[in-house]
């Protein structure tokens, strides 16, 4: 009988309204790199949550085996003590702490109780290296970016020796030199006999570094494989239960009319005015047509988009002009009245509301169209939030569910459906697939493919080159706040891209 250092049989938990695990089986061998795939709502982060003991023994049905032994997890700190670390999607770094501080906190090296602080930032450096962060111990992390987050965070879980170790899309805010770094570490554990248990949307990924995959769909195990017996295609059919025939379904269109123009754009740092992070910007869109905006992480796409939405805290100048006519837009409402909607890249910060319902993050932005004498006609909001729900296949019980309690992916159609409602002429879409499964991303082309038919003008910013190439219309490059390229679609790319993004010629 063959040996596992993980076993979770029949698993099945329940809340509310909805049933998010059925009868789920999942098991790991000693020194393996398990993915486990699926849509958002599949059920994979639940799962996660019963094995790490954040959903607490006698929360759910089934049982939990380490190294044969049944387990009964209360808490976090029970699943920590069986040797299981988990690296969640969204970062539970203390910002005001520092590197070490964070790294030991609740676990610091202590000598009759009191911290010993040598102790403890000697090995806080171990940990960064082991990760490959050259950084003081000491620096207060909110001066690291997202990624030097991420890497602490999983110099945190490493910190702990755990035999299993957790990995909730541990890439998405990661550069490529970051990524690599993380795939080494990876590699040097499984060769350790560390287990690891993998979840990620970027199934290059996972070809890349698992041994074996797991797909669930609608709470139920639907198959176990090694990776070198399937495919991408066949993950992905696995996962939406249908064919995906095309990922990125591109529609041919002509052209409308510039819709909007951008001159000379200057943005500047708004903790240093002094300091200029946009450089002399200038671009077009035009009605149904898709501009992609490409670039490596810190070139100022985000800061770019923002500013252009009234978004962005730092001080800027230049030129803005909707349908010929020299715009002024010094706030999100200006933008809004001039018909432009920007979806955030981070969503959970700047596009919803967490502690409302899915009917009130929807209507958020457009409660001006159903007031009257400053009264929301309710029956209106509930009948467009209704149908917004239809059309973007949000899953949640209800209209009434908290936003909070779905997942990400149903999470990020909600902020989409919101700026929908605005009916906008320009929408811009930053990072608009992060954290989304191929199914939901299917889905959202598709929406992106109506609007442009319809006559929107589409900005999208992404990270994902494939992404970029499949979906833009024309693509401009970015390079340390300064455009550094201009193509067509069928000009253009991964090569010719980044070739652009690294300032190349």
């Amino acid at each position: 009988m063959e040996q596992y250092i993980l076993e979770m049989r029949q698993i099945t938990k329940e809340f509310p309204g909805v049933r998010a695990l059925k009868n789920v089986s999942f098991q790991v061998k000693p020194g393996e790199i398990h993915a486990l795939c699926g849509e958002n709502g599949a059920g994979k982060s639940t799962l996660m949550k019963v094995l790490s003991g954040v959903h607490p023994y006698g929360s759910y049905s089934g049982e939990i085996l380490i190294d044969g032994v049944p387990q009964s997890f209360h808490n976090i700190r029970a699943s920590e003590d069986a040797g299981i670390a988990i690296i969640n999607q969204e970062l539970s770094v203390i910002k005001q702490l520092n590197i070490g501080e964070n790294i030991f906190l609740g676990n610091e090296p202590n000598h009759h109780g009191i911290i010993d602080w040598p102790k403890l930032y000697f090995e806080t450096s171990k940990w960064l290296e082991e990760v490959g962060l050259k950084l003081r111990p000491d620096t207060k992390v909110v001066n690291l970016g997202v990624g030097q987050q991420q890497l602490v965070e999983i110099a945190k879980a490493l910190s702990k020796q755990a035999r299993i170790l957790i990995l909730d899309e541990p890439t998405a805010a990661l550069t490529e030199n970051e990524v690599e770094t993380l795939m080494g570490i990876l590699r040097r554990l499984r060769a350790s006999g560390v287990s690891c248990i993998y979840i990620s949307h970027k199934l290059a990924e996972v070809f890349a570094i698992a041994d074996t995959i797991t797909i669930l769909r609608d709470g139920e195990t639907i198959a176990t494989k090694p990776v070198g017996d399937t495919s991408e295609n066949e993950v992905i059919s696995m996962m939406v239960g249908r064919e995906l025939s095309d990922r990125f379904p591109r529609v041919d269109h002509h052209f409308g009319e510039v819709v909007m123009e951008v001159e000379n754009f200057q943005v500047y740092d708004p903790d240093n005015p002094a300091r200029q992070i946009i450089f002399d910007a200038s671009f077009a869109v035009r009605q149904g047509e898709i501009l992609g905006i490409a670039g490596l992480m810190g070139a100022g796409r985000t800061e770019l988009v923002s500013s252009i939405f009234g978004g962005f805290s730092g001080h800027h100048t230049g030129t803005v002009r909707i349908a010929g006519k020299a715009v002024t837009i010094g706030s999100p409402v200006d933008a809004i009245r001039q018909g432009i909607a920007l979806v955030t890249e981070d969503r959970k910060r700047y596009g919803l509301v967490l502690g409302q319902d899915v009917k009130k993050n929807l209507t958020l932005a457009c409660l001006d169209d159903l007031c009257k004498y400053q009264v929301i006609n309710f029956n209106e909001e509930i009948k467009q939030s209704e149908e917004q729900m239809a059309a973007l296949r949000i899953k949640a019980p209800s209209l009434a569910s908290n936003v909070n309690n779905l997942s990400g992916g149903n999470q990020q159609k909600v902020v989409v459906g919101k700026w929908l409602l605005t009916k906008p002429q320009i929408l811009i879409l930053d990072e608009p697939t992060r954290g989304i499964d191929v199914g939901a991303k299917f889905e959202i082309y598709n929406i992106m493919n109506q609007l442009k038919m319809s006559g929107v003008a589409i900005i999208m910013v992404s990270s994902e080159l494939p992404e970029i190439l499949g979906m833009s219309d024309r693509i401009l490059v970015m390079h340390e706040g300064r455009i550094s390229g201009e193509f067509l679609y069928n000009e253009a790319d991964q090569e010719t891209i980044m070739l652009a993004a690294t300032g190349g010629n």
